[in-house]
């Protein structure tokens, strides 16, 4: 079985959003102003199909297997997310949700992989390295020496792979109050 990856297109958020959700947890919660588990999928479908913030089409790839929807990954340069976040702020306060204060997740210079996730069925088929391989190959395209992440601390088997690819620690990093490790990679 190959790992297809391709540039998503809107009408991926469907099936993107609830691995979002898996991927990210409760912060999706603070980055669509809702509750709801239904509304929070529906507003990440809102934001998937927008092109100004982080979560949009643009800024994700989507891996297929056997013409399924395996996983998918969203990156941006940290020089881009200041703009990024601040057009979620703005989306935000004029749906009238609380608008959380929207930690930077990267360095100017890094190329960071603000989601991933593989869809339950296709875990442990090689879809998460095949994205995360893909990454390096956007980074350098877009002129990129360096990807990022940043993994919450009880996902030992999430940390196992990335450390597997070539991620090292880098520093702590607190991403709307919770503490993360952010791993680096350095591109060659």
């Amino acid at each position: 079985m190959v790992v297809t990856i391709r540039p998503a297109k809107p009408e991926d958020g469907v099936l993107a959003a609830p691995l979002i959700v898996d991927a990210i947890d409760e912060i999706a919660n603070h980055l669509t102003g809702e509750e709801d588990s239904e509304k929070v999928l529906e507003m990440l479908n809102v934001l998937f199909k927008g092109t100004k913030n982080r979560h949009s089409y643009l800024n994700t790839y989507v891996a297929e297997l056997d013409g399924e929807l395996a996983g998918i990954m969203v990156v941006y340069g940290g020089d881009k997310a200041e703009t990024l976040d601040h057009n979620l702020e703005k989306w935000l306060a004029d749906k009238g949700a609380p608008v959380p204060k929207i930690e930077i997740e990267a360095r100017p210079d890094e190329f960071y992989i603000d989601t991933i996730c593989s869809s339950r069925a296709h875990r442990g088929q090689g879809v998460g390295t095949a994205l995360l391989n893909y990454a390096d190959v956007v980074a350098k395209e877009k002129g990129y020496q360096k990807v990022s992440l940043s993994v919450e601390k009880q996902k030992v088997r999430a940390r196992q792979l990335y450390e597997r690819v070539g991620f090292k620690f880098s520093e702590p990093w607190m991403i709307i109050g919770e503490e993360f490790d952010h791993l680096v990679k350095e591109l060659h």
